[in-house]
């Protein structure tokens, strides 16, 4: 009996152990998540390209000033990359470039991520494409007081 249960522990637990993330993939994630802060605000465009899918999206809810309605704007890959080579990031004095990321979650080729910076936090979605962890959705929000 006993044995049926150890047995029974061993097949629920091994699917878990085998969606289970090496350090490999976190540190990757950790990376991609760098290379589109710090690409921001370095103006590295070629950083801010190898950390974006090219049909991310990036996303804010704002209020649309005549009607007070809440909207979604959207910005793509292409925008993020020529923001960065236009050097708006370069703007946030480097005494404030904050950078702080935190791995909130991981599950197969899945990841979720939390980016604190300057004047924003980003919420990235990540993702495992051809063996490279890429940024596929990013919803964000100002901070208070923040600049435009």
């Amino acid at each position: 009996m006993i044995v049926r249960y150890g047995l029974l522990l061993a097949a629920l637990a091994f699917p878990a152990l085998a969606r289970a993330q090496t350090a490999a993939d976190s540190s990757a994630i950790h990376a991609t998540a760098l290379d589109y802060v710090e690409g921001w605000y370095e103006g590295n465009a070629e950083r801010m390209s190898r950390a974006v899918h090219p049909e991310l999206v990036k996303r804010i809810v704002v209020s649309d000033t005549a009607t007070k309605h809440s909207v979604i704007q959207s910005m793509g890959a292409t925008a993020l990359v020529n923001g960065a080579r236009r050097g708006w990031g370069k703007e946030t004095p480097a005494e404030r470039r904050q950078k702080d990321i935190t791995i909130l979650d991981i599950f197969g080729n899945a990841a979720s991520v939390k980016a604190v910076m300057a004047d924003w936090i980003d919420y990235l979605q990540i993702a495992k494409i051809d063996g490279r962890w890429v940024i596929v959705n990013v919803l964000w929000e100002r901070k208070p007081g923040s600049k435009g």
